[in-house]
C-alpha cells in the first residue's frame, strides 16, 4: 500500500522564512496615511486626547516661540519613536521608561543646543519650556502605545503627525492671541495705526493663559460640530 509522500516527509519552512515570504505593508498605505492625518482631527493630543495643554497655555504668547516650540516637538517625537521603535526588543519591560526618557532627554539637549546657537533670542524666550520637553505626556503616551509595539515606519509616521497635530493647535492659538493682544504677527505690526487713531485698544486679556483656555475652547467646539463623532454622548 503506497503512502503520500508529502505525508509521509512534511516539508518544514523555518519562521524566518515565512515572515520574510509574508508581504510586507506598503510605507504609504491606508493604515500608515491614517498615522498622519488622524491626529489633525479624530485623534489630535491637545483636543481629543486632552495632552500637552500646559504648553499650549505658557508659549502661545507669540507665534514665533510657538512655532519654534512646534518644530522642535516634532523633531524630538519622531526622532524619539523611530529610535524606541528600533531598540524595543532590547528594552528590558522594567526599565523601558528609563530608557525612553533617557532617549527624549539626549534629544531635547540637542535641540536646546542648536536653537541657542542659531536662534537665541528665541531660546530665551522659550527658557525652561524646551526642557520640560522631556515631561510632555504626548511623547511619553506615544512612545508606549506605539513605538514599543510597532515597527520604525509607522513609528516614524505616528510621531510626525502627532507632533504636526500638537504644534497645529498652537500655532492656531498664538495666532490669535499675538493677533488681538498685540497687534502683530511674528513681531510685525499688521493692525493698521489708524485703526489705533480711532481708539482701538489691544485686548490685554489675550496674552493671558485664561485666553489660551478660551481658544482651545472654541477651537473644541468648532471640531466637534464637524466631526460629530468625537461628541461623547454617554
Amino acid at each position: 500500500m503506497s503512502t503520500d509522500s508529502t505525508l509521509a516527509n512534511p516539508v518544514v519552512v523555518p519562521v524566518d522564512v515565512a515572515k520574510d515570504s509574508a508581504p510586507k505593508e506598503p510605507f504609504w498605505s491606508p493604515k500608515n496615511k491614517r498615522l498622519l492625518t488622524d491626529p489633525f482631527n479624530d485623534d489630535n493630543p491637545i483636543t481629543v486626547q486632552v495632552l500637552g495643554v500646559c504648553s499650549a497655555l505658557a508659549v502661545t504668547t507669540q507665534l514665533k516661540t510657538a512655532l519654534v516650540m512646534s518644530v522642535s516637538v516634532v523633531v524630538v517625537m519622531a526622532c524619539a519613536n523611530l529610535l524606541i521603535s528600533l531598540l524595543r526588543n532590547t528594552i528590558p519591560s522594567r526599565i523601558r521608561m528609563i530608557v525612553q526618557l533617557l532617549v527624549i532627554s539626549g534629544l531635547v539637549v540637542m535641540v536646546d543646543q542648536v536653537l541657542k546657537a542659531f536662534a537665541y533670542d528665541v531660546a530665551r524666550q522659550l527658557s525652561v519650556y524646551i526642557g520640560l520637553i522631556i515631561t510632555n505626556c504626548i511623547i511619553m503616551g506615544r512612545l508606549e502605545a506605539m513605538a514599543m509595539s510597532s515597527k520604525p515606519a509607522p513609528s516614524l509616521l505616528d510621531g510626525i503627525g502627532n507632533g504636526v497635530g500638537y504644534g497645529v493647535i498652537l500655532i492656531v492659538v498664538a495666532f490669535f492671541r499675538e493677533l488681538f493682544g498685540a497687534g502683530t504677527l511674528l513681531g510685525f505690526q499688521v493692525v493698521p495705526q489708524v485703526f489705533y487713531d480711532m481708539g482701538y485698544v489691544n485686548n490685554g486679556i489675550m496674552l493671558t493663559s485664561a485666553a489660551a483656555m478660551f481658544i482651545i475652547a472654541i477651537v473644541i467646539w468648532i471640531q466637534r460640530s464637524r466631526n460629530t463623532k468625537l461628541v461623547d454622548i454617554s
